[in-house]
């Protein structure tokens, strides 16, 4: 493999960098009345981030650093969904955080430092490099988590989620030196090789393969590593909780893709790992939705869901092949814009004093704003998986996936435990159409808050009617990349 020295592959996360620093230094000056200045130079950071990922993208691997870094098809797609989750994050979360405080520079410095952990995991070609992101992202969000410093809640969530997110990275960590212990490289494209050529350690390389499964698990918020999971998203501050629930799947699903599709994807390491997924899948699925159904709080019920969705998401990757890997992209783009489309209408509920984040306080919301109870209905049903919405589509494909490889009885768990998952969804539609409002408090939204809203809203039904044009691009990137 030729390497060659070019910046250019990099520049999104250089200027990334650049701009969060700028912004550091420009928020001392800017008084608590500007803040919008701060948030607008956070909007610019993003959204010139991802026209550098366009116009440096290509379609081969192109790679840096001496062989640190790679820019190819998949990084590009994932940093650029990254890129307009963080962006469609801010927007929606802009009047929650100003009514509690949080609308300072602090949020949005560490938005973008997160972010470009999130990028530097997406491109890392290197055990090092990847490590080197996840933990910039990591220590962003442990940040952010108890940037509300007057609620117990809230930094009861950060101390849990830093000593279990530590403990997982030390795992994680721990894991990738057994296999440099059993390769004698760092790098994941000659892990690649030398794996499928074998190796004499063969048992440290399946050793060190059980710790970077469980350390993956946990970054997924996967059963048994989800512990951490609905804690974090019931005390962080909402606007915290959808950063956190959205654009670090994307992250999470290329450190899966990196490390064991293409680092550890040879035929007799897919065999070791495809069955520990498979456990993880269907506790997941069990877990995630037989302990939702008994939540009241709607953010603790998303956590609970979130954990089956990341048992979906592993039935795709444990698949072992191109289809799997593609359905399960599909799937992690799909998921993200039904969690920012949900805590998106949570956030609109909000207002000062006023969380909107139990059951009850979704009741009669058709008789208060029929839109907005409509476009929930959509993404309720999305992530029920009912047809024609989206997530009909997502889940479809990774099913597929597994009956391919003929595993279909973990389909089978997969099908009857998605229909008992649709019950607390279809919850909250007969509580927003059928109760009588517990609330009548006028919904007030900015202008771009309700014209992105409708449009996350309707696209998941549009990409429900046309899902072929998203599930090409997903499959295609991962061919290029794999």
């Amino acid at each position: 493999m030729e390497y060659i020295m070019p910046l250019w592959p990099a520049y999104p996360e250089l200027f990334l960098l650049v701009m969060a620093c700028v912004i550091l230094i420009v928020d001392l000056f800017v008084s608590d009345d500007n803040r919008i200045v701060t948030y607008g130079l956070t909007q610019f950071a993003l959204a010139g981030c991802a026209l550098l990922t366009f116009f440096t993208g290509n379609p081969e691997p192109v790679y840096t650093f001496s062989g640190m870094f790679v820019d190819d098809l998949m990084a590009d797609a994932l940093k650029l969904l990254t890129c307009v989750s963080v962006i469609m994050v801010l927007v929606y979360a802009r009047a929650y955080n100003a009514a509690r405080g949080l609308f300072r520079g602090e949020f949005f410095t560490l938005a973008l430092f997160a972010t470009l952990g999130m990028m530097v995991m997406i491109s890392a070609n290197h055990l090092l490099t990847l490590y080197m992101g996840l933990e910039l992202l990591s220590l962003s969000l442990y940040a952010m988590v108890a940037l509300q410093r007057d609620s117990v809640r809230a930094t009861e969530a950060a101390m849990k989620y830093f000593v279990l997110g530590s403990l997982a990275s030390g795992v994680l960590l721990y894991g990738m030196s057994m296999l440099y212990g059993a390769t004698g490289t760092l790098e994941i494209t000659e892990l690649a090789q030398l794996s499928t050529e074998g190796v004499r350690a063969q048992l440290v390389l399946v050793f060190g393969l059980v710790f970077i499964v469980a350390g993956l698990g946990f970054k997924l918020g996967a059963v048994p590593f989800h512990m951490w999971l609905p804690d974090v998203y019931q005390g962080a501050p909402t606007a915290v909780t959808l950063f956190i629930g959205s654009a670090p799947k994307f992250a999470a699903f290329a450190i899966v893709m990196r490390l064991l599709a293409q680092g550890l994807g040879a035929e007799m390491l897919v065999d070791e790992w495809r069955h520990m997924l498979a456990v993880m899948a269907i506790l997941s699925l069990v877990v995630g939705n037989l302990t939702a159904i008994m939540q009241t709080n709607l953010k603790r019920m998303l956590a609970y869901s979130t954990i089956s969705h990341m048992g979906f998401l592993l039935l795709g990757v444990l698949s072992g092949t191109m289809d799997g890997y593609g359905a399960g992209m599909y799937y992690v783009v799909v998921y993200v814009l039904m969690t920012l489309g949900s805590f998106g209408i949570i956030l609109l509920l909000a207002r000062s004093g006023f969380e909107a984040e139990n059951l009850d306080d979704y009741k009669g919301l058709n008789q208060r704003n029929p839109w907005y109870a409509f476009l929930m209905l959509l993404l309720m049903f999305s992530m029920a998986g009912i047809p024609p919405t989206v997530g009909f589509y997502a889940k479809l494909s990774v099913l597929q996936a597994v009956v391919h490889i003929g595993m279909w009885w973990i389909a089978v768990i997969a099908v009857i435990f998605s229909l008992i998952g649709a019950f607390y969804y279809l919850r909250i539609v007969k509580l927003m159409y059928f109760d009588a409002p517990v609330d009548t408090a006028p919904i007030i939204a900015s202008g771009d808050v309700r014209a992105l809203l409708s449009a996350n809203g309707l696209a998941v039904l549009v990409l429900g009617i046309a899902p072929q044009p998203l599930m090409v691009l997903c499959i295609e990137a991962v061919r290029a990349s794999i």
